[in-house]
């Protein structure tokens, strides 16, 4: 006589993988069409199929025998593909957040590189005094370093960079 799904289920749920091994070999198939009906894609199926099968032996472990085993374990196969859907469906808005994240890093990128070419073309048109100034005042140099490098005042540096400033803005202006 063969044993019952609940006896196997039970027996399984104690440690008995022969148990288990009977149980998962009678309903394999069974959780396989069911997880396809789900899903609708054949690769999809196996992959939920053997999520399923990895999870029982720890599920069985709740089954108490109220339901017939197999109503019991449609209801597993259906809650492992509710939670495989939300788990894409998250996946896929998280994946759209970072596409936001990376159109706007990129975004930033070419504005900052626009901004960086228009800084050199503009620092271009500056007489070279200024030009000297600038470059050495944008390397983080300060005043004071600045004028000892060019062998001029301080207050030289800082009338040359103002000087800049204005020639700049007003080439920013021409252009809007």
């Amino acid at each position: 006589m063969e044993a019952s799904d609940e006896r196997l289920a039970m027996a399984a749920a104690a440690g008995d993988d022969a148990a288990f091994a009977a149980l998962l070999a009678r309903h394999y198939d069974r959780v396989f069409r069911l997880a396809f009906r789900l899903t609708g894609r054949a690769a999809e199926a196996e992959d939920l199929t053997q999520d399923v099968a990895l999870a029982l032996p720890a599920k069985l472990r709740g089954f108490r025998g109220d339901a017939r085993f197999t109503t019991w374990l449609y209801r597993v196969v259906v809650n492992a593909a509710s939670d495989r859907r939300r788990r894409s469906a998250s996946r896929s808005r998280a994946a759209l957040g970072w596409g936001e994240v990376e159109r706007a890093r990129r975004s930033e990128a070419t504005e900052a590189a626009a901004a960086q070419t228009w800084l050199e073309d503009a620092m271009s048109t500056l007489p070279e005094a200024l030009r000297d100034t600038v470059a050495l005042v944008l390397d983080d140099l300060t005043h004071r370093e600045a004028a000892e490098v060019l062998g001029v005042s301080e207050g030289t540096v800082s009338w040359r960079i103002s000087e800049a400033k204005k020639h700049l803005k007003a080439l920013k202006e021409a252009e809007a």
